[in-house]
């Protein structure tokens, strides 16, 4: 028989909310895919209390480091229960394949540079041989309960991905690499050699010639969309200059 919480968890001040209350948590294409991978293989029930948790501000901490997730959950008892969740943090070597690959796409390195995560870069890290979302969570609540996930667990869960819709980049800190280390990489490639390109034989790409972000990896690769200011954010002109030229640059994107 589960274990439940008698007469509900103490309440929180100053807890760590959910800013979705009603409906699904999580809204840019990262934070969901996330949030996929949960609801497919988590209990559904245990899932709505730890939403219902993620809301009322039931969880007091959260630290996310590479490989490891840790946080402080108030229930019914008057000690916090302690919740842990491990994926692989990936290895140099293997950030440094994923590096070269991403700087190999200048849409790619160029939007992550911006500041946003392109879609596409799941499918180059599956070409690679990695995961960007964890397919396995390794996860252990101090609590009682013994359904997986625990309510608990549910609520880190949610908060976290949430969390990815406010800064994508923790999904790839969590993985072992952190912002700064990733743009700065991809800064040093573009400042070392900015208009470098793959040495690939012209029959080898005549397949793709015309299909923007193939890889030798993927050669059937979809064209990527791009925002139409992205030149103006990664190359920022000086003063009045950025701020008459973005109008201009939507304009065109309209035409």
């Amino acid at each position: 028989m589960a274990w439940f919480e008698a007469g509900g968890p103490i309440r929180v001040e100053g807890g760590i909310k959910a800013r979705s209350q009603r409906g699904s948590i999580g809204s840019a294409w990262w934070s969901r895919r996330f949030i996929d991978i949960l609801e497919r293989v988590c209990d559904k029930g245990r899932l709505s209390r730890g939403r219902a948790y993620a809301r009322k501000g039931q969880v007091l901490s959260i630290e996310l480091a590479a490989g490891e997730v840790t946080a402080a959950v108030q229930g019914s008892r008057p000690d916090p229960y302690e919740v842990v969740v491990r994926i692989e943090a990936y290895g140099e070597e293997r950030w440094a394949a994923i590096e070269e690959e991403i700087a190999a796409q200048a849409v790619y390195r160029a939007r992550l540079l911006a500041g946003e995560m392109p879609e596409e870069i799941e499918e180059l890290f599956a070409a690679l041989g990695a995961d960007l979302f964890p397919r396995d969570l390794d996860m252990h609540c101090s609590c009682p309960d013994w359904g997986f996930p625990c309510k608990h667990l549910s609520a880190v869960l949610y908060l976290l991905a949430e969390s990815f819709d406010d800064d994508p980049f923790l999904v790839l800190a969590w993985r072992g690499r952190t912002k700064e280390q990733l743009l700065g990489s991809l800064a040093e490639e573009r400042a070392a050699d900015p208009l470098r390109v793959a040495d690939v034989p012209f029959a080898d790409r005549l397949a793709d010639f015309y299909a923007p972000g193939a890889t030798a990896h993927r050669p059937e690769r979809r064209p990527v969309a791009v925002a139409p200011d992205l030149l103006l954010r990664v190359f920022p002109p000086p003063g009045e200059l950025e701020r008459a030229l973005t109008p201009a640059y939507k304009g065109l994107a309209d035409a």
